[in-house]
């Protein structure tokens, strides 16, 4: 319409007069004139495009992941062992890089809560002063569900004590204890933990007199977390979480003994594999030496 020629004027009524009595936007008609199979401009992102190009870099992300021993981990220690490892990229690169491939890990959201109760840290400055314990459950095909107990340092994440029982009892909570004692102390004995404080929930055999009564002897402290304040145990709750990903959930065990052995070997490549983000991305038995280390001088 708009080439048309009026025939008063003997001239052509012009795109923005017919616009104007139709009501329609200029923009409108232009983005209808384009090309159909004009092809769609490749997204990039903005900036420099870096020394590796994005194919070269996915791939190594996928053998990075290949290479890791442990599952579902993001985009943050992907990019930390890619440094580890002489390549050097943003994080930002690499988060959009595994989003759009498909290598991100999946994120489970939480159902809201009400007011928190715990509204501090449980991390201290340095190692062996907190302890973390918690129990769990596994299956073994030949006597069923069996309990896990784990012990872990709240300062280096390390994993101090892993055991797997039977049944659930406080007896066999202190197990994962008394291996972190007996490693970090040099013996189970009386006052051979002093300082040392245990995180723990309310669960019966964290509160009973036996479990009580023991940690006092070794001259430890209890440390009870707030009721339906999970976070307040979050060290412990979060290895949890690892261990299932990374083994009880991955693989199928036959005897509580063969799941014992299990935990035993995971304890030995978390301690030196497993990369914590507020520690600089460095394992707990690298953090834990690192600390050693320094000890002497801070004397």
């Amino acid at each position: 319409m708009s080439p048309a020629v009026s025939i008063s004027t003997r001239r052509p009524y012009g795109l923005a007069r017919v616009c104007r009595v139709w009501g329609v936007a200029r923009s409108g008609v232009y983005r209808r004139r384009r090309p159909a199979d004009a092809p769609a401009m490749p997204r990039r992102r903005p900036g420099p495009q870096g020394p590796m190009p994005d194919a070269a870099l996915v791939e190594a992300i996928r053998g990075v992941l290949l290479a890791s021993p442990f599952h579902g981990e993001g985009y943050r220690k992907v990019w930390a062992r890619l440094r580890h490892a002489g390549l050097r990229s943003s994080k930002e690169r690499v988060r959009r890089l595994m989003r759009e491939n498909g290598l991100s890990a999946p994120v489970r959201t939480g159902r809201p809560t009400g007011p928190r109760n715990h509204d501090g840290t449980i991390i201290p400055e340095s190692i062996d002063t907190m302890w973390g314990t918690d129990m769990t459950a596994a299956f073994a095909t030949e006597h069923g569900q069996v309990a896990v107990f784990v012990a872990v340092d709240h300062c280096s994440a390390e994993c101090v004590g892993l055991h797997a029982a039977l049944r659930g009892t406080r007896h066999e909570a202190l197990e994962p204890v008394r291996q972190g004692v007996a490693e970090r102390f040099g013996a189970v004995e009386k006052d051979a933990a002093t300082g040392l404080s245990i995180r723990h929930d309310h669960g019966s055999q964290y509160m009973s007199h036996d479990f009580q009564k023991e940690i006092a002897w070794l001259g430890a402290s209890s440390s009870p977390a707030f009721v339906r304040a999970p976070e307040g145990n979050g060290c412990a709750e979060r290895f949890i979480r690892t261990l299932k990903e990374n083994l009880l959930w991955v693989r199928t065990f036959r005897t509580v003994e063969e799941l014992r052995l299990a935990l035993l070997e995971f304890k030995r490549t978390y301690n030196e594999h497993w990369l914590i983000e507020r520690h600089g991305h460095r394992s707990p038995a690298q953090f834990r030496r690192d600390q050693m280390d320094t000890m002497p001088l801070a004397a």
